[in-house]
């Protein structure tokens, strides 16, 4: 079975520019199939300032109304995605930038209002993974934006690292696959003061025994669910680590 890469980027990581080229050309670098996944960090904050659109963030996670999701489209959508893309085509890459609603690849529900009012967050329902395996076979790597749609007519802001999570999943159809989480910490750390404690290898029983000693917490815990169920699903091994670190399977590996 052919290998398929997948990787997701952080936001702060697009944000720095010496970083970002020096990830792409690592990236261009990855043999057999790839496939991008990219955040859209503080960017997004930063415009809507700017244009006097109110942000709002509940533990993490962006309330997306009418008026950001035009500012979250517009930035992640537009100028991250295909920034990326035209920086990946200069390292010999032949890139495609895609939302969900592009080719219909990948559909989402709106997140319903329970205790809180997300807005215009999706959560994932289905990815076509028989059109990205059309792209892939033909040596077009996907760069994928967090942005899904309802098939409704709606654009919808949703998480980088389950779109990439889900995307794995549904590529293990065709693809041996390696789900690579990047961002700026070496791995996933015993200690975040000292980023060379890195935990190299973790299992369902770690994991729980970590989160109960406080040691995994705040965003690497949802991080790491939708690496377990990757691993669920039938991916081949995930890989937490850092950016400048894709192609030396450094990090910490979830099994």
């Amino acid at each position: 079975m052919d290998t398929l890469t997948v990787i997701k980027v952080g936001g702060k990581i697009v944000e720095e520019e010496d970083v970002l080229n020096r990830f792409l050309a690592d990236f261009s670098r990855i043999e057999g199939y790839k496939l991008l996944v990219h955040g859209g960090g503080s960017l997004a904050t930063k415009i809507a300032t700017r244009l006097g659109v109110e942000c709002r963030m509940i533990d993490g996670r962006r309330i997306t109304d009418a008026e950001m999701l035009k500012v979250v489209t517009m930035v992640y959508g537009g100028w991250v995605n295909k920034m990326i893309v035209a920086r990946l085509q200069a390292y010999g890459v032949n890139a495609v930038g895609l939302t969900g609603a592009d080719l219909n690849v990948i559909r989402s529900v709106k997140r319903p209002v329970r205790e809180i009012d997300y807005g215009f967050a999706g959560d994932i329902e289905q990815v076509d993974a028989h059109q990205f395996g059309l792209l892939l076979v033909q040596d077009i790597v996907p760069v994928l934006s967090p942005l899904t749609h309802d098939r409704q007519g709606n654009l919808l802001n949703t998480n980088a690292d389950t779109i990439a999570a889900e995307t794995a999943k549904a590529l293990t159809r065709y693809f041996s696959v390696t789900l690579v989480y990047c961002f700026e910490k070496n791995g996933v750390l015993r200690d975040e003061a000292d980023e060379n404690n890195v935990i190299p290898e973790i299992n369902h029983e770690i994991y729980e025994r970590y989160k109960e000693q406080g040691v995994i917490h705040g965003g690497m815990i949802p991080k790491l669910d939708n690496a377990f169920r990757a691993i669920d699903a039938g991916v081949k091994r995930v890989i937490i680590t850092q950016a400048s670190a894709i192609l030396d399977n450094k990090g910490t590996i979830v099994q």
